[in-house]
């Protein structure tokens, strides 16, 4: 899976750079090639953002080759758009929602969900409906074009913080509740906070904000 996303990911910027009318690029990520720390480091800041970069060892030791494979992906496509002189802006997204949209693309949706009960019980299970994310794509390509805007945009407007609410995620999906809740005694580990305060600056409202104040 690794393997596909990067490959998947150097042919579409190294088309673009191919040819000299397109010179932005806006491209989709995922916010698990953020949000997966080694909470064995004492330095660990609990803070995720833009910035934020999943630990590569760590994917590799858990057996999470989604988060793996997008972050690898977004890292070769950063690396050609520099090499080649492609502005590029990179948004990664949390867990897609939408009308039945769980049914229409289970695949990325189960392969997302490897690690849900970390993801919850860290405060980093979040999703995004589709329809925002649609015009997160939007907004930051008028960016683009307007003000040469580029980098990185978290993208979530919701955070998944109760019982209730993974319950009733793990219901739209047809996913056992213990899948996503696991075991309740798991809420005492570390959390941490996400933010996508860059890309509600950017879009003026649409998004619930999230930040290191909130």
């Amino acid at each position: 899976m690794a393997k596909i996303e990067v490959r998947v990911a150097e042919i579409v910027i190294e088309a673009c750079t191919r040819i000299p009318s397109i010179k932005k690029c806006v491209l989709t990520s995922s916010l698990s090639a953020c949000v997966w720390q080694d909470n064995a480091q004492s330095n660990l800041y609990p803070l995720i953002n833009h910035n934020s970069w999943s630990n590569e060892s760590f994917c590799i030791d858990k057996k999470l080759w989604y988060a793996l494979g997008k972050m690898r992906a977004e890292k070769a496509a950063w690396r050609i758009a520099n090499e080649k002189g492609l502005k590029l802006t990179i948004i990664c997204s949390a867990l897609i929602t939408g009308p039945r949209f769980y049914h229409r693309n289970p695949t990325p949706t189960i392969a997302y969900l490897k690690g849900a009960q970390e993801m919850y019980s860290h405060g980093l299970l979040a999703t995004i409906d589709v329809t925002k994310l649609a015009e997160a794509h939007v907004s930051v390509f008028n960016e683009m074009n307007m003000n040469n805007g580029c980098g990185r945009y978290i993208c979530f407007d919701h955070i998944i913080d109760t019982q209730n609410e993974a319950e009733k995620l793990a219901k739209e999906i047809g996913m056992p509740k213990e899948k996503i809740c696991g075991d309740t005694s798991n809420n005492s580990l570390q959390r941490f906070i996400m933010s996508n305060e860059k890309l509600c600056r950017l879009m003026s409202g649409p998004l619930r904000c999230y930040s290191e104040h909130n």
